[in-house]
């Protein structure tokens, strides 16, 4: 009985004594728990559109996009004169020439798909790498703005997120736009010399 009286007794006592050796995940715990947990937010789509490095890679996209529109609209125009040739001069050919003319615009037809797809996925994959990219550099700089200014938690903002309000006192959006379009211009102009 004396035994089972003091193990209780030591359990008890154990289990409420605070611990003195945290881990990692239980140090964020006790700092949330005794509200001493810093968070602030940025407006997401503000931070990509007015970073500056995002803005000189979709331009360079956009005009990529321009000329492989060109180029495309270019071959389709020569495409539907060979094919208004055709039409034309078809009562001139035998059955045989008008088969084989009809395969061949056919092909060029197929090919012309395939290549307006070709052109749209590689606008598609460099809009995604893009995107990629962006993200990755914003979150680099979010994690060392949050190590520079104490903020353990920086949310991205965005409508219809996971955040329904926000007090404007912890809206760093401007402040994290000024510093990546800072560090990117500083970058760039650091290649240029």
């Amino acid at each position: 009985m004396f035994g089972a009286l003091t193990l209780a007794t030591v359990l008890f006592y154990s289990c409420n004594k605070p611990a003195t050796q945290t881990t990692e995940g239980e140090g964020s715990t006790a700092a949330a728990a005794s509200g001493d947990l810093k968070v602030a937010f940025v407006y997401t789509d503000s931070v990509i559109n007015k970073y500056d490095y995002f803005v000189k890679k979709s331009e360079e996209i956009t005009e990529k996009g321009k000329k492989f529109e060109g180029e495309l609209q270019s071959r389709a125009q020569g495409f539907e004169r060979e094919v208004a040739n055709f039409q034309q001069s078809a009562n001139s050919m035998t059955q045989n020439q008008a088969l084989a003319k009809q395969d061949e615009l056919g092909k060029k037809q197929q090919n012309l798909i395939t290549y307006r797809d070709n052109l749209m996925q590689e606008l598609s994959v460099d809009e995604a790498n893009l995107y990629n990219e962006v993200y990755t550099k914003v979150q680099d700089y979010l994690k060392q703005y949050a190590a520079d200014n104490s903020i353990d938690i920086i949310l991205s903002y965005t409508r219809g997120g996971a955040v329904w309000y926000a007090s404007d006192a912890m809206d760093l959006t401007e402040s994290v736009i000024t510093g990546l379009n800072k560090k990117y211009n500083e970058s760039a102009t650091d290649t240029v010399k």
